[in-house]
């Protein structure tokens, strides 16, 4: 595949093709071919930041109630080599970049490492070529994409996430959550938490304080719907 059928398949257009062949250039290749001017290695670095930013960004409104460390788990997924290998083999990466003979020989085509740095270098060009909002739209419905695979994953997600997924997935609203009572002395206070869907469900938590509490509101409304982190993530693919 040439680079002009890779635009053709991906639907990326590039006002400067040299940043295209920039991203799509390994050091093996540049090894071997001595007039070419430069790998993709500064792309990929450029492609890595933009695209941990770009996560960031998306993941915090997309996920209005998951906590801090959730997020960061959740970015870490959708960013590892692995997950941005997958996103390169989807575009045909492996079949367009060029490799010097040796790399392309010993199976480098196929390579997750050498794919996720195809990917990020790819992302760097499509940044200088046509700025920020061009990588947004490219990027982020395959975010979306990966982060219902990964939130099958339950140990990666909290119950108030997973009730937020279900929630926005079956009425196009998050649940909300508000503080009913509070008891015992100031050394030992337990809160009261109420979670609630518009009127159709409602469930109580209890905890040392009122983060611990609306988890165990949002667990206790997971038991009553029945939910699962598969559950929840088989629906929002529909």
């Amino acid at each position: 595949m040439k680079p002009d059928e890779f635009i053709r398949r991906t639907g990326l257009s590039f006002s400067n093709p040299s940043l295209l062949r920039r991203a799509l250039t390994h050091r093996s290749y540049l090894n071997e071919h001595p007039e070419a001017l430069e790998d993709n290695e500064r792309l990929e670095y450029l492609g890595d930041a933009a695209l941990d930013f770009i996560a960031a960004v998306w993941l915090y409104n997309r996920f209005p109630e998951m906590d801090e460390g959730a997020l960061t788990r959740l970015r870490s997924a959708l960013v590892r080599t692995e997950q941005l290998a997958v996103f390169g083999s989807e575009l045909g990466m492996g079949e367009v970049i060029f490799l010097g003979k040796g790399e392309s020989a010993t199976g480098g085509r196929q390579r997750p490492a050498l794919l996720c740095a195809a990917f990020e270098a790819l992302i760097g060009a499509l940044y200088l070529d046509a700025g920020i909002e061009a990588v947004v739209r490219f990027i982020e419905p395959r975010f979306e994409r990966a982060a219902k695979a990964v939130l099958d994953d339950e140990r990666l997600v909290d119950a108030r996430s997973i009730l937020q997924m279900w929630s926005q997935s079956e009425f196009g609203e998050i649940p909300n959550y508000r503080t009913t009572g509070t008891s015992g002395p100031d050394h030992d206070r337990e809160f009261a938490v109420e979670v609630s869907i518009g009127e159709r469900v409602k469930a109580d938590g209890r905890g040392r304080s009122k983060q611990e509490a609306a988890q165990a509101a949002a667990e206790n409304a997971l038991q009553k719907l029945g939910l699962n982190g598969s559950t929840i993530s088989q629906r929002s693919s529909k």
